[in-house]
């Protein structure tokens, strides 16, 4: 499967700005993990890329919808078991059991806690966060209250990893794609 296909399906069923940004940020981490883990990024790229290709249009049957709209692309079972454990617990039976997965599963939310708090600073850009400032936002139940820190606390547990170092690494991910994705989201809105 090509990406150029990929991001047509993604475009397919999702148009708001918010989900397509939180697509690429997603496909962006996904890839720096299987980089720094030298897996095959173009395949955990693509992965995080369609997480939620069914979110917008079938909220209440996310990843549920998600494997007949992945049929449409050809996608593999093994793309589709991984985009359907994402939602493991919460909307899914699906487990995740690959490190892939589990990865998709702990960052999923806190890139978007990320983003909420990288949109507070002055900067508006996770370049100059700190693990400290997200630690402090991520005990703030309030701020970003959509984004679930047990879901995040239990993405970390299922990797044996500290959260402190589930959230410096997620930051650095998204350092290093964050000019990328806002030259992408340029073209694709």
């Amino acid at each position: 499967m090509q990406r150029e296909e990929a991001i047509n399906l993604l475009k397919k069923y999702n148009q708001e700005e918010f989900h397509l940004r939180h697509a690429l940020t997603v496909e962006g981490v996904m890839k720096y993990f299987a980089k720094e883990r030298g897996e095959d990024k173009e395949f955990w790229g693509l992965v995080g890329l369609l997480h939620d290709v069914d979110f917008e249009k079938y909220p209440t049957e996310h990843c549920k919808k998600a494997p007949e709209l992945l049929k449409e692309i050809n996608a593999n079972d093994k793309m589709v078991h991984a985009i359907c454990s994402h939602g493991y617990g919460i909307c899914s039976e699906v487990e995740p059991t690959l490190e892939m997965e589990k990865i998709l599963f702990a960052v999923d939310e806190l890139t978007g806690l990320i983003w909420a708090a990288a949109k507070m600073r002055p900067s508006q850009s996770t370049k100059d966060m700190e693990v400290s400032s997200l630690k402090k936002k991520f005990k703030d139940k309030k701020f970003a209250a959509g984004c679930s820190r047990d879901t995040i606390q239990k993405g970390a547990e299922n990797l044996g990893w500290e959260l402190s170092e589930l959230f410096e690494k997620t930051i650095l991910a998204m350092r290093e794609c964050e000019d990328e994705i806002e030259a992408e989201m340029k073209e694709i809105i």
